[in-house]
């Protein structure tokens, strides 16, 4: 294959980039890797519960393609032969998931991936409009980002969506299709920044082109459908 391909569509991407009127961000993997401080924060809460439980990185992993933290617990749980866990007990166990994984990231000093501040800035002196979608909690935002883009970080974006705004999580096209009504914007107007494959089915089944910058859980998965896939957004200086 010419080597030179991929860098000249990576440069041709620039000016579509541009021109979307709006940008929409995942954000676990997407803007920070973080999989590993949810990993954590999951086997700190079951130790505290004294359920007997550790994610290793491979359980994780095929965790990972069930959205969503509660989602998540309820999963693993139907594989024991013990009594399930009542509704109540997942709530409070991601509750307490929720709260170490906001102690982490807060002594962490977790960064954003690279490309993603540069992204950002450039977004905004070109007017375009910032957006969030994503499957993790308006908390677990919140205590990232404060501790990577500052404590205004909120006004950076015009709409936050996360994942309980919506009936149905990633792979479902619901977050993106909030996020478009919030915006008042056609999917065509905008472009879906992902990480995963669960990521670029649901921004493509609402109908918005997706650039995948790949994250470290998820580099293997069919990225069939993507605009552009990148190894991190630095690849793509716009």
């Amino acid at each position: 294959m010419n080597q030179a391909l991929p860098a000249i569509r990576t440069f041709g991407m620039r000016d579509v980039i541009a021109t979307a009127r709006a940008l929409i961000f995942d954000v676990d993997g997407t803007l920070a890797e973080t999989e590993e401080v949810h990993r954590r924060a999951f086997n700190d809460a079951f130790a505290e519960a004294g359920l007997g439980w550790h994610w290793d990185r491979t359980t994780y992993g095929r965790l990972l393609r069930v959205a969503g933290g509660k989602e998540r617990i309820r999963a693993y749980d139907q594989r024991s032969a013990a009594p399930p866990l009542s509704f109540a007990d997942i709530a409070g166990l991601h509750r307490v998931k929720t709260a170490r994984y906001a102690e982490l990231i807060a002594t962490g000093n977790r960064p954003l991936r690279p490309g993603v501040e540069a992204w950002l800035t450039g977004a905004r002196s070109r007017g375009q409009r910032l957006a969030i979608a994503t499957t993790t909690s308006h908390g677990n935002i919140d205590a990232l980002l404060s501790v990577a883009l500052g404590r205004d970080w909120a006004g950076l974006f015009e709409t936050i969506g996360a994942g309980d705004d919506v009936p149905r999580k990633k792979p479902a096209p619901d977050i993106y299709v909030e996020v478009l009504a919030r915006l008042a914007l056609g999917p065509a107007d905008c472009i879906a920044i992902e990480d995963s494959g669960n990521g670029l089915m649901a921004a493509s089944r609402a109908g918005i082109p997706v650039i995948i910058s790949k994250s470290a859980y998820f580099r293997d998965d069919d990225w069939t459908g993507a605009m552009l896939v990148v190894d991190d957004l630095a690849e793509i200086d716009y």
